[in-house]
């Protein structure tokens, strides 16, 4: 039988040990039960020779372990270069992370954060990453450029096996998503994401209410988004939209607002660019005759960074 395309699949090291284990116990035959032994000595003898399971591998201490993901050698120098923009350390610790989560991180692009969230939850946790299906709606001309980040982001994780091998992607239907079964993850986080989703063919209501779907009772959902001073009308394409409309899309699909941050605040950011958000860095699409530098002085863009909570079932 096969596994629905929405279940993250279990890394293949998994999987063949599986099915070695499943063949040596198919192939041996069943041993004879021996009569009962009356001899508490011997009895204990062979407790005493039986070897003792091996002790579980103690949990990290998370801000430790963050640290050195986030010093870690393998980082690409390029990403590092955006941490003081980014602020990785701040931004995951205020979102609650930890070793021993389930997290899913909505549609990586090329794996910022996944250089850091994958091999901190390589030992205890699990991630897993969710990109959307090509064909799973009409995209014109966008289909193309997906397929290829898609290529792109596999290729990541398949570059680097000490970091990405117990990694899993789930692909889900953009008119339909579905992140992994009903309350099965600890923390979903998506960053720099929600305006995309108004001006594509897919519905943000629908992305709120299948994240808590996929959240446990408890469970966190962290949004850093880029931000308006004022809600801004449908169809704005811009980049930013305002807290209020993003809590209200959380709000309506059971959320809880737990709290806000500064973390990624920017009071340089105007926000009145000729081609929105993209007129700063990292893209810094400047209109020919523009001062770039103006651009890279005022940084990265301001972002909110909220941490909202699926409220626990009532008894």
């Amino acid at each position: 039988m096969s596994l629905p395309a929405s279940l993250p699949r279990l890394p293949l090291t998994v999987m063949l040990a599986a099915a070695l284990a499943l063949s040596a116990c198919s192939s041996e035959p069943e041993p004879s039960t021996p009569a009962a032994s009356t001899d508490s000595s011997a009895d204990a003898a062979a407790n005493d020779s039986a070897p003792a399971e091996p002790a579980p591998a103690p949990v990290p201490d998370p801000a430790e372990l963050l640290e050195s993901m986030l010093k870690n050698p393998a980082r690409s120098p390029e990403n590092v270069a955006r941490d003081a923009s980014r602020h990785p350390r701040e931004t995951l610790s205020f979102f609650g992370l930890h070793p021993t989560q389930t997290v899913i991180e909505i549609t990586p692009g090329a794996g910022w954060y996944t250089e850091i969230l994958a091999p901190y939850l390589r030992s205890h946790g699990h991630y897993i990453a969710a990109t959307i299906a090509p064909g799973s709606a009409p995209m014109g001309n966008v289909r193309a450029p997906l397929e290829q980040a898609n290529k792109t982001f596999h290729a990541k994780l398949m570059g680097d096996p000490s970091a990405y091998d117990q990694a899993a992607v789930v692909k889900f239907d953009r008119a339909a998503p579905v992140f992994g079964p009903p309350e099965s993850a600890d923390l979903v986080l998506t960053f720099r994401n929600v305006h995309n989703w108004r001006t594509q063919p897919m519905s943000p209501q629908g992305m709120f209410s299948a994240f808590h779907a996929v959240l446990k009772p408890g469970g966190i959902l962290g949004v850093v988004e880029h931000r308006a001073n004022a809600d801004v009308a449908e169809g704005d394409k811009s980049g930013y939209l305002s807290e209020n409309q993003v809590i209200a899309l959380a709000t309506a699909a059971g959320f809880l607002l737990e709290e806000k941050s500064e973390i990624n605040a920017n009071p340089k950011d105007t926000k009145d660019h000729p081609n929105g958000v993209w007129t700063l860095p990292p893209t810094l699409k400047v209109p020919a005759g523009e001062d770039v530098q103006k651009y890279k002085d005022i940084g990265e863009s301001d972002r909110m960074t909220l941490r909202f909570v699926k409220p626990a079932t009532t008894p």
